[in-house]
């Protein structure tokens, strides 16, 4: 075992406990930093934290907790970051003070003081690529822009070739394909990941940036309006209200297990063969949203259909699906979790907590900033 002693920043979120669990199982010595955020966690430090890891209650935009946090840590994994796509089209500072400025404090930190840090991770994502990337039957690979209001409000949801109008076809959108952001949340992200990458190479730190599809799984919390879609209909479904589902519901995404997502960093950490790479962490199998409604619906035996508003979110991308070729190709890495499967975890540990209905609350305050439309 090459590196030892772990840092996780956010290790008590969704994606970095499940994260420290995986490192802790594996025999390394982990430790926490998170500011246990109250949208999330109301300020107190949850019951699944491993007994196993060490936690600090602090933040990265602090340089006394960055201090104690990274003493004798020769690994830092980022995982802190404040989430929502629509939250952050509101609430910018934040999310550029917590993402973006935290982000450069504990590189700053690194760059100017004493430490045995020799390996970097960061939770990157696919929101940064913005729309996905398609096929033309005629012009071939095309990138388009998103869809305009005035497209969407004629209930045109599918995209069409800029050069040609022929109709197009979702593929896989590979590593190398640049980023079209979106969203402020999809900006901070991007930055993150540049700013890792960039300082990595700088200062000789082998880094690697991962880049998150649609992440779901036990832990997504279910009173935050602004988590993962499969969390939301799930929280509808137990209360007997049917999902809500926006422009026709056959838009898709690709929606990966968190098990799987921790087992990718884990792999990449001692792998030299990760060193310096950026990749997407996805299964490469799109789904639609109305489809997982459906899937849920069934799972937890209740005769509701999703509810198709034919509403729009303004800057929505239509389709984004990963291209994993390169990660299973440079460390022979694939996801082993289906979507069924991960859907009947996801419904078992959702029957252990209360969940609040909080879907409606989050789409009138979406629609109250002018985000959601018909």
């Amino acid at each position: 075992m090459k590196f030892k002693n772990i840092l996780v920043t956010g290790g008590a979120g969704f994606i970095g406990s499940h994260l420290v669990d995986k490192l802790v199982s594996e025999g390394y010595k982990v430790r926490i930093l998170d500011n246990l955020t109250r949208q999330v966690h109301q300020g107190k430090i949850p019951k699944y934290i491993s007994k196993k890891a060490e936690f600090i209650k602090g933040d990265v935009t602090k340089k006394e907790d960055l201090e104690k946090a990274l003493k004798d840590i020769d690994t830092v994994f980022h995982e802190a970051a404040v989430v929502g796509v629509g939250q952050s089209m509101y609430e910018i500072e934040h999310y550029i003070y917590n993402n973006t400025l935290g982000t450069a404090r504990l590189l700053d930190f690194l760059a100017n003081n004493k430490h045995k840090v020799k390996r970097m991770l960061v939770a990157s994502s696919m929101s940064a690529y913005g729309e996905g990337l398609y096929k033309c039957q005629k012009c071939g690979l095309v990138r388009p822009p998103l869809r305009s209001d005035e497209q969407m409000s004629k209930r045109e949801w599918e995209l069409i070739c800029p050069n040609c109008k022929r109709l197009l076809k979702p593929v896989g959108i590979p590593e190398n394909q640049p980023f079209s952001c979106n969203s402020v949340y999809a900006v901070t992200k991007q930055s993150q990941e540049d700013m890792v990458m960039i300082f990595g190479k700088a200062y000789g730190i082998p880094a690697t940036a991962l880049r998150c599809f649609n992440v779901y799984g036990p832990r997504q919390s279910l009173s935050n309006p602004y988590t993962g879609v499969a969390a939301i209909f799930l929280s509808r479904l137990k209360n007997s209200h049917p999902p809500i589902v926006y422009e026709d519901g056959l838009q898709t995404r690709d929606f990966i297990s968190v098990y799987d997502i921790a087992d990718a960093n884990v792999v990449c950490l001692d792998d030299e063969r990760s060193f310096g790479k950026v990749f997407n962490l996805g299964t490469g199998k799109p789904i639609s949203i109305k489809e997982i409604a459906e899937i849920l619906a069934k799972l937890l035996k209740k005769n509701i259909k999703p509810e198709i508003t034919e509403k729009f979110r303004s800057g929505d991308v239509r389709h984004c699906t990963a291209d994993i070729s390169l990660i299973e190709k440079i460390l022979r890495w694939k996801p082993k979790w289906s979507f069924e499967e991960g859907m009947k975890d996801l419904i078992e540990w959702g029957e252990k907590i209360e969940a609040k209905d909080l879907f409606d609350q989050a789409s009138k305050e979406l629609n109250a900033k002018g985000l959601l439309k018909t």
